[in-house]
């Protein structure tokens, strides 16, 4: 039965339907998205295996990107093949493209919006539960061991430590995934066809602009997101083939162990600028307990913590957020 679901396809009117919407209403950032896609396709409609999830998640915290937006073409590749991937991939990018850009030129427009400080201050601590319950949800779906567990801790305090995320972190972590889990220290098999297929996992790197170039530079990042949508479609295949592959299936346990660990790490970083008062203490240990104790949707939430922040931000005229 499980090698049946794990082939079954998905017509890409439904893939396009499913990501029209969370491109839409999905809210919380990357981390948040990827949980709501777990707990949808994977909990719910049953679109996809707890595997197929865990393998997607590990891979696209291993090459440059968005994390949310490339784990939707991948799932979306598995279930509806290139065209598949390239329909939904579209469909996820296009809601936020369109949001983003009539919010920024209203922003401009106006000179800055004192709601959109006040929204933040209450929204802010709610997208740090968010993050928190998605990766509590993501632990489940892949930590099973006492290596899992330390190289999460490793790429935790490394990105505390160096206030980042560390891309080559998630290669490194990949590579002693493979050197423990894979055939590299076995005896040799047949499946063990590749020796450490996914340990070269391609980089792009970026060439630096021409001083001043800021034109060349946006050409630059852009190209750079673009091409992560593009390296999807590569690599998708490519570990469809050799998922079975010990040495595949180590990296995939190392760079997951990673993105646990680097997901944990952002959330202290963004703590830091979130929550500054009593208020968005109390903002964010409530959405944690509702997210918990209550199956509440991410925009409903979010909705409430704006309204908060909306009333709270002139009463209390706080000093320390961000967005001054």
């Amino acid at each position: 039965m499980e090698s049946e679901k794990a082939v079954r396809r998905v017509p890409i009117r439904e893939l396009v339907r499913y990501y029209l919407r969370l491109g839409s209403i999905g809210f919380g950032g990357p981390v948040a998205l990827v949980g709501q896609m777990e707990r949808e396709l994977v909990g719910e409609r049953k679109w996809l295996t707890k595997e197929e999830m865990r393998e997607g998640i590990a891979v696209c915290q291993s090459l440059p990107g968005p994390l949310a937006i490339q784990v939707g073409i991948w799932i979306s590749y598995i279930r509806g093949g290139f065209w598949g991937a390239w329909a939904g991939g579209w469909a996820f990018i296009l809601p936020n493209f369109v949001i983003v850009t009539v919010l920024g030129a209203l922003y401009v427009h106006f000179g800055g919006l004192s709601a959109v400080k006040a929204v933040f201050y209450g929204v802010s601590p709610a997208v740090i539960a968010l993050i928190l319950h998605s990766c509590y949800r993501l632990t489940k779906l892949g930590m099973k061991d006492w290596l899992e567990w330390l190289l999460a801790a490793a790429a935790f305090v490394i990105t505390v430590a160096v206030q980042a995320e560390v891309a080559l972190l998630f290669i490194g972590c990949g590579i002693v995934g493979v050197l423990y889990y894979g055939s590299l220290f076995r005896k040799r098999t047949s499946s063990s066809t590749t020796t450490t297929l996914m340990a070269g996992l391609p980089l792009v790197a970026t060439a630096p602009g021409t001083a001043g170039a800021m034109l060349g530079k946006l050409f630059t990042f852009f190209l750079k997101a673009g091409s992560s949508f593009l390296l999807i479609l590569i690599v998708a295949p490519i570990l469809m083939h050799y998922r079975t592959n010990l040495n595949v299936q180590g990296f995939i346990k190392g760079a997951y162990a990673a993105a646990i660990g680097t997901i944990l790490g952002a959330c202290v970083l963004l703590g830091r600028i979130a929550i500054g008062d009593w208020l968005t203490a109390l903002v964010a240990l409530v959405s944690l307990i509702v997210l918990f104790r209550w199956k509440v949707s991410n925009p409903l939430l979010v909705a409430a913590a704006a309204v908060i922040g909306l009333i709270a931000f002139p009463l209390l005229r706080p000093e320390w957020t961000f967005v001054k």
